[in-house]
């Protein structure tokens, strides 16, 4: 069984720092409190915020410059998807906008793999259609979803359809919990997502892009009455 990743105390500094952010403790614009002060402040080192402070800069939430500081900046201008996650889980609002994104973009890789797919990727996505009606449970089966959608995106033959398929799914997974509306039942799931794959197996691009758009909607809407 492979080792669970540990948490690091950068990690768990980066979050904080994300969190006071997000939450306006430190607003855009404004400018951290000096190395030394903020290293106390959170009981770490300043070798330990500097790391954090590189990740945090690579983000677009901070902005530092020597002699000057380091400056808060807006993220909603100059932040980038890897933020997605920390959205979420500091406001479930964000879901809804990721699911906006997710329709759209999902229904356009499911026609550009019919189009695109290979014969080998063709058998993948129906092997793996078939582990989501096999899958143990809600979970499983939710994770076994998450796989086809990934190879669909790979069948594109376009990378940028998979880093962003990635993002999406990076973006809800900390909160998939709250999220197994859909998945509860094997069957139905794998029934939900046969149109899509058989649409692209058999190369109808306006099939699967349809396909696509009614698994995508159907899985929204159970989803979102699911936390509501």
């Amino acid at each position: 069984m492979e080792a669970l990743p540990r948490e690091t105390i950068v990690d768990v500094l980066e979050e904080r720092l994300r969190e006071d952010i997000l939450a306006g403790r430190h607003p855009a614009g404004s400018y951290l409190p000096p190395e030394r002060r903020l290293a106390d402040g959170y009981g770490v080192t300043r070798t330990t915020l500097k790391h954090a402070f590189g990740r945090l800069v690579q983000a677009g939430l901070l902005e530092t410059r020597h002699g000057v500081g380091t400056k808060v900046l807006d993220y909603a201008r100059q932040g980038g998807a890897d933020l997605l996650p920390m959205l979420v889980r500091h406001d479930p609002k964000w879901l809804h906008e990721i699911f906006e994104v997710r329709r759209s973009i999902g229904a356009l890789i499911a026609e550009r793999a019919a189009a695109r797919a290979t014969r080998s990727q063709h058998a993948e996505l129906e092997s793996l259609l078939e582990a989501v009606r096999e899958a143990g449970d809600a979970d499983a089966v939710q994770l076994a979803d998450i796989e086809v959608h990934r190879a669909l995106a790979r069948a594109t033959g376009n990378r940028v359809y998979a880093l962003l398929t990635n993002t999406l799914f990076k973006a809800y997974l900390p909160v998939r919990a709250a999220l197994r509306g859909p998945f509860t039942d094997a069957e139905a799931a794998h029934r939900r997502l046969v149109p899509v794959v058989d649409a692209v197996v058999s190369g109808d691009g306006r099939r699967a892009h349809a396909a696509a758009d009614t698994y995508l909607r159907d899985t929204e809407r159970i989803m979102l009455e699911g936390l509501a």
